[in-house]
């Protein structure tokens, strides 16, 4: 199964439905919440290229986007392969 990182605030709606869409799907995830975090928020925006929004999805290193971003992934089809489930 593939290593899942979302980074997330606390009261997100749009980290609330990254997370419930792994959670249908059996994916286990790492969930970093930077509300409260500035070096883990400093973390997220170098590892993002610069995004500041929250949640940033990982799949396994490679950045996904946000929460939009995962489910268009997911209506195409590529994101089951991408979490091992194909």
């Amino acid at each position: 199964m593939a290593k899942v990182e979302i980074f997330t605030k606390f009261l997100c709606p749009y980290c609330s439905r990254a997370k419930a869409l792994l959670e249908r799907k059996g994916v286990t995830f790492q969930e970093i919440d930077v509300t409260m975090d500035r070096a883990g928020f400093d973390a997220m925006v170098e590892r993002a290229g610069g995004g500041r929004t929250v949640p940033q999805i990982f799949i396994d290193g490679k950045h996904i986007g946000g929460s939009d971003d995962m489910a268009a992934l997911d209506a195409r089809g590529g994101l089951d392969p991408l979490l091992g489930l194909a």
